[in-house]
């Protein structure tokens, strides 16, 4: 049974005045435009691109990560001596975490010594500087490094293939398994070149003062002078990077990266049929790349892109952007279609944590939508007091 209760004639005149003063910096409605000025007037047409000979091949803007051109990009494919470039990410992972030091000594094993392939010819008994087996693995290819470093590092080299595989899942590599450090056949040690993108993309990130070396046309131990395989290196001046491979199961590979005016490429090259046509293949993609394509960055990580309103929080405004650089590749001269818009849900309540997911940036082209990435709190927003609660609550029943 309900009872009447009486109202001062003045309520309904306090309500509207309550109502329009809370009212005031409502957000805009979304998806909202964030458009940047032009950066590029003239459009080029964008041909096909080049038709390669190899069993698989990926082309990927380093800046965005974008894949710009691929065949069998997924395909399990036997890496060879490109194993080595995920053999150095763990080496220099337990670098940077402190576990290990280039001027660190490593005992040579009679395993490490009698590994068969391509050699740096170290000699068992012997000890050698951590930095000397990763340029002897780096520019000389040597499968006795590889080996030796592995031991040193996990005391065994089925123990070191288990840090190997635990930081491809974590970069995402989804189509890698690996079984050893340098590359030898296996038939369980197998990798995609959208993969080994992946790797040498995050190894360039990661650890770039260590990058260097892969640039180093030759390098000398125990009087043996040996060069880089890295044909490129010499063709180039824009490549620097990064690793041959070649066994009779893989064919010759190359993954290669080059840098012309502040835009990166890499290119992932896999089962040819000689040097020279992985070396053709490779700078046919980076050539491609480089002509046709340009990286635009967007937004800086951690900036703010847009306040957005937030409910019943102690703040009314919530600082939202990218947690990371957002970075895209487009048709070269294309950068006026492209439109930037953040989707985020209708009412966002406190308490939110500094780094929350609150919603995606999603950038398209031509209406395609290109790319979507994370939109996260900036700052924390705790919960309000009752009184901000409570008429937050009833300005949520106005929208």
């Amino acid at each position: 049974m309900f009872t009447s209760a009486r109202f001062s004639p003045l309520a309904p005149l306090l309500i509207t005045f309550l109502v329009a003063g809370l009212l005031v910096g409502l957000p805009v409605a979304l998806p909202t435009a964030l458009q940047a000025a032009p950066q590029s007037a003239t459009t080029l047409v964008t041909p096909q691109p080049p038709e390669l000979e190899a069993g698989g091949y990926v082309l990927m803007d380093f800046g965005s990560g974008k894949i710009l051109v691929e065949l069998n990009a997924d395909e399990r494919l036997a890496p060879a001596s490109l194993t080595k470039i995920m053999t150095a990410y763990v080496v220099f992972s337990e670098l940077a975490a402190g576990h290990l030091a280039l001027d660190e000594d490593a005992l040579i094993s009679e395993n490490a010594w009698r590994t068969g392939g391509s050699k740096m010819f170290i000699e068992v008994g012997k000890r050698v500087r951590i930095e000397d087996l990763l340029k002897g693995m780096i520019v000389q290819s040597g499968n006795d490094a590889s080996v030796a470093l592995a031991e040193h590092i996990a005391g065994s080299e089925s123990a070191f293939a288990d840090m190997m595989n635990a930081e491809a899942a974590r970069l995402g590599m989804t189509g890698s398994h690996f079984t050893n450090a340098p590359g030898l056949p296996d038939p369980v040690h197998y990798t995609t070149p959208r993969d080994i993108a992946i790797l040498t993309r995050a190894m360039i990130q990661d650890f770039p003062d260590y990058y260097g070396w892969y640039s180093q046309q030759e390098f000398t131990y125990n009087n043996i002078r040996q060069y880089n395989r890295n044909s490129l290196l010499r063709q180039d001046p824009s490549v620097d990077g990064v690793k041959t491979g070649h066994t009779e199961e893989a064919g010759y590979c190359l993954v290669a990266s080059a840098k012309r005016n502040d835009q990166r490429m890499i290119s992932v090259v896999m089962k040819t049929e000689s040097t020279k046509a992985r070396t053709r293949d490779s700078l046919a993609l980076l050539n491609y790349g480089f002509r046709f394509f340009e990286t635009i960055d967007l937004f800086p990580a951690n900036k703010p892109v847009e306040s957005l309103r937030i409910w019943k929080g102690e703040s009314k405004a919530l600082p939202v952007g990218p947690a990371s650089k957002l970075s895209i590749s487009i048709p070269r001269g294309s950068y006026e279609q492209i439109v930037t818009r953040l989707e985020v849900p209708p009412d966002i309540t406190a308490p939110v944590e500094q780094g929350q997911r609150v919603g995606d940036i999603v950038v398209t082209l031509n209406d395609e939508e290109l790319h979507r990435v994370p939109l996260v709190a900036l700052e924390a927003v705790p919960r309000g007091g009752l009184i901000r609660r409570a008429s937050d609550t009833v300005l949520i029943w106005f929208q």
